[in-house]
């Protein structure tokens, strides 16, 4: 089997492969349904189209933003995204994914206020309005390297996690660490605040510290094994962040409703027999709605150093797929779709188009009008066209020229902490950091994977 490259000339050939394979993805004949307002809280964001949290590594080593993070996120917001969705911010420095991953502390906070400041300035002045901000607070758990040396700390032993990052039993954390992030996860909502932002994401997915907690069916203590265990840090920690909302700052939450594991190494999501069951990702929902007031969610899957497929389908990566990469769109869509029909109620937003390069923005319209989702966000196109959301609301569709290839390599770029773009549309800023990764590719793990 070889990687399934992107060879479709019409929509009616992408139609035609999705037939071949009997998945179902939705499509629009236009776009206009993108450029519809909706109320998130007491704030109209005035399309649907929004920014996926991508880490651009590139923080200053006490976790500011630095030149490469204001440019980043100015430019998207002068492209017209109604919501952007910050990267990963760490909210403690034993958590941090790298020493360029960005931490938000009481001592870095008036960086991100003067960061928050430039953003919203750059898109009222290009488009006569101020983006939604959202600072996504995580702590990165297995995948935390705050030295840029792997040091896990993980909710419990997992086998086939372990072929990509070594841990020991020495790495799980104790119930009282636990109810220490929740603590601190409460304080980054205040902090979040006092930065600007207009929500803090309280993240539970890709494989991150409270997404492994939430799949702890073999832990001991009061965070593992039963369903009720298992959902107490995500539940806590938005009870404690909710103490800092008032109508102009909300909780939201990007949550992984499908790990994709083997059935050995059974993740959230799954059944007994690693198949896709949605039961409790759909009570879950259910239960943030109703019973702690969360009314605006992101819905991703996967993990990206385990599960990269899953999360975001590519053409070339460091694995190959035993599936096509229109059956992994097909998948999240068919996600998305189920947790907005068990809770209708709750604006839902939908993740990883990108794959479908010039037709994305006919997906998601198709997405959005069938009732799948409210809005999508995009990640990896935005690093290639950050630009691509007035394309669509000014001219109706993606400029084809400027879309992204899912060639990984800005995934590589992040795994190596380097400054992080896309590397074919902005070779001269982001081809030197590829070109060091590739001479110092040889020292890296046999396990590293973008």
């Amino acid at each position: 089997m070889k990687h399934e490259k992107f060879t479709y000339k019409s929509l009616d050939d992408v139609k035609a492969k999705c037939k071949e394979l009997g998945v179902t993805i939705p499509f629009a004949d236009n776009t206009e349904c993108l450029s519809a307002p909706i109320r998130i809280g007491n704030r109209e964001i005035p399309n649907r189209l929004g920014i996926a949290p991508m880490e651009g590594a590139d923080s200053t080593p006490d976790g500011k933003p630095s030149e490469y993070t204001e440019k980043r996120y100015t430019r998207e917001a002068a492209g017209g995204a109604g919501i952007i969705w910050y990267e990963a911010i760490s909210i403690v420095e034993e958590g941090r994914s790298s020493r360029t991953q960005l931490l938000l502390t009481r001592e870095t906070l008036d960086s991100f206020k003067r960061l928050n400041e430039k953003v919203k300035e750059a898109g009222l002045k290009a488009n006569g309005f101020e983006p939604f901000l959202v600072m996504q607070s995580n702590h990165s758990g297995r995948y935390s390297n705050p030295d840029n040396r792997p040091a896990p700390l993980i909710a419990q032993r997992n086998a086939w996690l372990e072929t990509f990052r070594a841990a020991d039993d020495s790495c799980i954390v104790s119930d009282d660490y636990l109810k220490h992030i929740e603590e601190k996860t409460g304080k980054s909502a205040l902090l979040a605040r006092e930065a600007g932002f207009d929500a803090v994401d309280i993240k539970s997915c890709h494989g991150y510290l409270f997404q492994e907690v939430i799949a702890a069916y073999d832990r001991k203590g009061e965070y593992g094994g039963s369903y009720e265990n298992r959902t107490r840090l995500l539940k806590n920690s938005i009870k404690a962040a909710k103490a800092y909302e008032t109508p102009d700052f909300q909780i939201v939450s990007r949550i992984g409703i499908y790990d994709g594991y083997p059935k050995e190494c059974r993740g959230f999501g799954q059944a007994p027999d690693g198949s896709m069951d949605l039961s409790e990702p759909k009570r879950l929902l259910r239960e943030l709605f109703d019973d702690y007031g969360l009314s605006f969610v992101n819905i991703t899957m996967g993990n990206p150093y385990a599960t990269t497929h899953v999360v975001r389908p590519f053409d070339m990566g460091k694995y190959l797929p035993d599936e096509h990469p229109l059956t992994g769109v097909a998948r999240m869509a068919f996600g998305i779709r189920e947790m907005k029909k068990a809770v209708p109620e709750m604006v839902i937003y939908g993740s990883a188009p990108t794959y479908l390069r010039q037709y994305s923005d006919l997906y998601v319209a198709g997405a959005v009008s069938e009732g799948y989702a409210d809005g999508y966000l995009f990640g990896r196109l935005a690093f290639a066209d950050p630009d691509f959301p007035n394309e669509i609301i000014k001219s109706g569709r993606i400029n084809p020229k400027r879309v992204c290839l899912t060639c990984g390599k800005c995934g590589d770029l992040i795994r190596a902490h380097k400054p992080t773009g896309c590397v074919i549309r902005e070779p001269d800023v982001f081809l030197p950091f590829y070109k060091d990764f590739m001479v110092e590719k040889k020292d890296l793990p046999a396990n590293f994977r973008g």
